[in-house]
């Protein structure tokens, strides 16, 4: 489905973050770029944004807003559990547009989970709630320095668990759908049909032959050579350590880290103010910033648009990727 012919949904996140200030900055700069985008937000929070930053109040022509209200007034950098489920419905809104072919992809804003769930709203992350709407069992968090072809990909096995549930949570069934996750990701993601992914250990030293842990060779060397067989072009394991070598990364399409700390520091070093975070697995496009809310600067005309830019590029790209391959 072309972003062309379809708007890129944009969700605008926590309304006393700083996502309506970079969704006006962003909106500035993809003002001819021949693609469609809808706004799914409070509209008069847009106008309130750009009047007290000395922006333009007027959108592109290409840029549309779908009116989500607000419940209780927004102050910049105060948080106020009255408008959680505001930003709820943004996300329900973008996702059900996504399932039913009236968006094309979906760039989300950051949210505050904090705030959703003293709402008591059951909320865990992006992630996971669109997962459920769309009926999906399994999804895979990927994260990126940016949106060019270069771009160091890392995807994770497990995302936002405790270092000691990590072991027992890395099995044969999750690595074997992680993996194919990825590697369909990937296929969209690039346009590349066979492409390469270095998939690392768990253990330092990739547990040294079962000196510093087994589970490299009881559970992770075994869904690699299940991948191969499914003609899956994988390597490892790697010691971590050893496979974010720059001129070693660089010969992968995406490195697949069992755990949350064990990727994003190499890759947070490498892209962090241009990051971008793609779930896949899903049955639409979902690309998002890779940074918070940003409470403490919210309001002062200071926020980095960068990360957003190259969400969008990314969703264009697998957009324009998913039509080239039908």
């Amino acid at each position: 489905m072309s972003a062309r012919a379809t708007p890129i949904a944009i969700t605008m996140g926590e309304p006393a973050g700083i996502g309506p200030e970079i969704i006006l900055k962003a909106a500035r700069r993809l003002a001819c770029d021949g693609c469609r985008y809808e706004l799914i937000g409070p509209a008069a929070l847009l106008e309130q944004t750009a009047l007290a930053l000395g922006l333009s109040r007027r959108l592109p022509e290409n840029f549309s807003v779908r009116d989500i209200q607000l419940a209780a007034p927004v102050v910049p950098g105060r948080l106020d559990v009255r408008n959680a489920s505001c930003v709820v419905e943004m996300l329900r809104c973008a996702a059900l547009g996504a399932l039913d072919g009236h968006y094309s992809a979906v760039v989300t804003g950051p949210v505050q989970k904090s705030i959703i769930s003293e709402a008591g709203l059951e909320f865990t992350g992006h992630t996971e709630f669109f997962a459920s709407l769309s009926g999906v069992k399994r999804v895979v968090m990927m994260l990126m320095s940016g949106a060019g072809p270069k771009a160091l990909r890392v995807a994770l096995a497990t995302t936002h668990l405790p270092l000691k549930d990590v072991p027992k949570a890395i099995t044969a069934q999750l690595l074997d759908e992680v993996i194919d996750i990825t590697h369909k990701g990937l296929i969209q993601m690039t346009g590349c049909m066979h492409p390469r992914i270095a998939v690392t250990g768990l253990n330092p030293h990739a547990g040294e032959s079962g000196h510093m842990g087994t589970e490299e060779i009881e559970v992770i060397a075994p869904a690699i050579e299940r991948a191969r067989a499914r003609a899956i072009c994988c390597e490892g394991p790697w010691p971590a350590d050893a496979v974010f070598v720059k001129h070693r990364a660089a010969g992968f399409d995406a490195i697949l880290c069992m755990y949350h700390d064990q990727g994003l520091p190499a890759l947070k070093r490498e892209g962090f103010g241009q990051g971008i975070n793609v779930t896949l697995g899903l049955p639409w496009i979902r690309t998002s910033v890779d940074h918070g809310t940003a409470l403490d600067i919210a309001g002062k005309s200071i926020a980095d648009e960068g990360s957003l830019l190259s969400a969008i590029e990314l969703a264009r790209q697998m957009c324009a990727h998913t039509v080239g391959a039908h």
